[in-house]
């Protein structure tokens, strides 16, 4: 009896070292496969990124399949620069055939990239828009020129690391005594090893509408007076198309840059809609209007405005025009409320022209100096026709002398 009492310790005994000992020849084998894939990361090997990280697999919506160039590959060997991980711990199934990984992973800050990303990509977006050139094709969408942004951004920025903790799935391709453990592929472990950026790059709101509405006036601040003019349709008031219509323009943007400020005051969100008010700081179109008009109706009152005649009337007007946007130095503040809306990939500025360009020119979004300024002095001016043939004529009454102003006008327009 005590012979079968010592034999069944024996047999438990034996039994449990040998559980004992399969588990943890399963752990280690296990252990040296995670290390031997992510070894590979650390040393930035490509061939081991694209095995658990898709190129189409970070910009799914992008809508070419473009073999990317190596210049473009090395974006994965810049994100992997300072990856690192930890095994935390490695739980292995009673049958020996799964197993499942806990680690610290260490990557670059996945969340401040996707949002530098979207930012540049805004920019981009609205900067081609203001463009001459219109193109017809969607190059901006395409992968490589997503990839082309990425590049840049990771060349030159300098990006904190964070930790993250994942898990990585085995599976046993072999036996248990002679385990062949792989690493079970997925889109959650293809997003871990990037820190989050797969999930960062689809958030539809990375980009707040309030920062959205930042990045619209800030790209403004950049933007030369063909730009502006294309992006906003002020195309009557920032005219290049003659010298004396781009001088206009000209200081009209040497206005805008000199005193142009925003701050963003307050938002408020409805489902896909937005609205963001901001304190806006520009130029008093009120108060260059007014001392244009001033200018122009002192002028058209004078002998001058009948002796020169409809085209130097005409450009006399650009000038006076000219001068009161040269010499003002008013500045006006005032709060602009402007709509944006999320298309379900980011915030975006509804009829951006249209609110910018009046939350920032006013009154000033056309020129007030008409194209055709043939008509009469005396439909122009009223009584001021007296004023100039009295000075002209010192005979006669004043019925007679206004006639012959009249005179002088229809010839002056003829001669035109």
């Amino acid at each position: 009896m005590k012979t079968v009492k010592y034999l069944l310790a024996f047999f438990f005994v034996f039994l449990a070292v040998s559980i004992t000992g399969c588990s943890h020849l399963a752990k280690t084998s296990a252990e040296k496969a995670i290390k031997k894939d992510l070894d590979l990361l650390k040393n930035l090997d490509s061939e081991t990124t694209m095995k658990y990280i898709s190129y189409q697999e970070l910009f799914p919506d992008s809508d070419d399949n473009t073999e990317l160039s190596d210049d473009i590959k090395e974006v994965f060997s810049l994100f992997f620069q300072n990856f690192d991980y930890k095994i935390l711990d490695i739980s292995i199934d009673q049958d020996q055939e799964t197993a499942s990984a806990h680690l610290r992973l260490t990557t670059l800050d996945s969340q401040a990239l996707a949002k530098d990303f979207i930012t540049q990509s805004l920019k981009d977006e609205i900067l081609k828009a203001a463009s001459s050139e219109k193109s017809t094709d969607n190059d901006g969408n395409s992968l490589e020129q997503r990839y082309l942004h990425l590049h840049k951004l990771l060349k030159k920025g300098s990006y904190k690391t964070i930790d993250r903790n994942a898990s990585i799935q085995l599976i046993n391709h072999g036996s248990s005594s002679e385990p062949d453990w792989d690493i079970t592929h997925s889109s959650s472990l293809e997003n871990d090893l990037v820190g989050g950026l797969i999930t960062y790059l689809s958030d539809p709101d990375l980009v707040p509408a309030d920062e959205t509405l930042a990045i619209y006036l800030k790209t403004l601040q950049e933007m030369d007076v063909q730009q502006m003019s294309n992006y906003l349709g002020l195309d009557s008031i920032l005219n290049t198309s003659d010298p004396a219509k781009n001088a206009i323009a000209s200081a009209l943007m040497e206005q805008f840059h000199s005193c142009f400020n925003y701050k963003i005051t307050d938002s408020s969100i409805s489902g896909y809609l937005a609205q963001v008010s901001a304190q806006l700081t520009t130029f008093d179109s009120d108060s260059i209007l007014s001392q244009y008009e001033k200018e122009l109706n002192t002028y058209l009152g004078s002998a001058d405005a009948v002796i020169d005649g409809s085209q130097k009337r005409y450009d006399k007007s650009h000038e006076l025009l000219l001068d009161s946007i040269k010499n003002n130095e008013s500045t006006i503040t005032a709060n602009a409320v402007f709509h944006l809306i999320n298309d379900g990939a980011s915030w975006k500025l509804e009829d951006a022209g249209t609110e910018l360009g009046n939350a920032i020119f006013g009154t000033l979004t056309a020129s007030p100096v008409p194209e055709d300024m043939t008509e009469d002095i005396s439909d122009d001016q009223g009584t001021g026709n007296e004023e100039v043939s009295d000075e002209d004529n010192n005979s006669g009454d004043n019925e007679t002398e206004t006639e012959e102003v009249d005179d002088n006008v229809d010839d002056s327009d003829s001669d035109e």
